[in-house]
């Protein structure tokens, strides 16, 4: 099993600190890496990928630095940024077995893997279609096919959701869930859902600083009997969010449903609710105000 570290990384883009003394551990599984945009998670997927050196601070892959790995640990990587590189004209066949080509797969290897791409990700229909003739979900889909291309035991996907519609997701979601039991696999995402059913562990990342690192069930545990739901009146419900983090509104009639975090009931009116990861992921990048 793959033991992936980052230790005490530390990224600075001019006055920005992008990666803040980061350190952990991962091994085979999924995790996912959740924080609002610009919290620093591509900064630092780029760094675990060795596209981008730390200014401080090292990533090793069981105990070796991955830049003395070079090329060799290259071989263990499969990944897809925010925006990927493609060429329009190529079809999907012509671009992946390009991809495998670069990844240095002998012919009949790529063949194979190819055709179990085009399976896993549903793009048997589009092989000889031209790129610049897919949805953007298909496209987004064929990033997923690439990243996978040289069965990777190190996975990490940018926003790879980006553009999907929700049949698409679920299927996403099933093909991470599926891959988690004999490789490592990080998905990043501002997105809670994405995570929600897949990952084993949560990250929590915000202003280049992982905040949380725990289990899904214990990330739940830290919200529970803050959050509660109450029906009130439009003046009401102003006046209850200008007291409290709200998590949602619903309307109902002419009143609305509030789901609000608060350590103390917030109304009278108010009961308590079972959290969700959602409530939770409010609750832990709020800085805590409800604590």
């Amino acid at each position: 099993m793959l033991e992936l570290k980052a230790q005490n990384v530390t990224k600075h883009y001019k006055e920005k600190t992008a990666a803040d003394h980061i350190s952990f551990t991962l091994k085979n599984g999924v995790y996912g890496l959740l924080g609002e945009n610009g919290a620093g998670k591509t900064t630092l997927l780029r760094i675990l990928c060795g596209i981008l050196m730390p200014d401080k601070g090292a990533v090793t892959l069981d105990g070796i630095s991955i830049h003395k790995m070079g090329a060799s640990y290259r071989t263990l990587l499969g990944y897809l940024p925010q925006d990927f590189g493609y060429y329009p004209d190529f079809t999907v066949k012509r671009y992946l077995l390009y991809l495998a080509s670069l990844k240095a797969l002998p012919r009949e290897r790529a063949l194979t893997r190819y055709r179990e791409m085009l399976k896993l990700t549903g793009l048997q229909e589009e092989e000889k279609r031209k790129i610049k003739h897919l949805s953007g979900g298909m496209i987004r889909r064929l990033g997923i096919a690439q990243a996978l291309l040289n069965d990777p035991k190190i996975l990490l996907l940018d926003e790879p959701t980006a553009g999907l519609d929700p049949k698409e997701r679920i299927r996403f979601r099933n093909i991470i869930s599926s891959l988690g039991h004999d490789r490592l696999v990080l998905l990043s995402t501002h997105i809670v859902s994405d995570v929600a059913n897949a990952a084993d562990r949560i990250l929590i990342m915000r202003r280049g600083k992982i905040i949380e690192d725990q289990t899904p069930d214990a990330l739940l545990q830290t919200a529970s009997g803050h959050v509660w739901e109450v029906t009130a009146s439009p003046q009401e419900a102003e006046a209850i969010q200008e007291q409290f983090p709200v998590c949602n509104v619903r309307t109902e009639g002419e009143n609305l449903r509030l789901r609000i975090l608060s350590r103390t009931c917030p109304s009278p009116h108010a009961s308590q609710v079972q959290p969700d990861l959602e409530d939770a992921y409010l609750y832990v990048t709020e800085n805590r105000e409800v604590c």
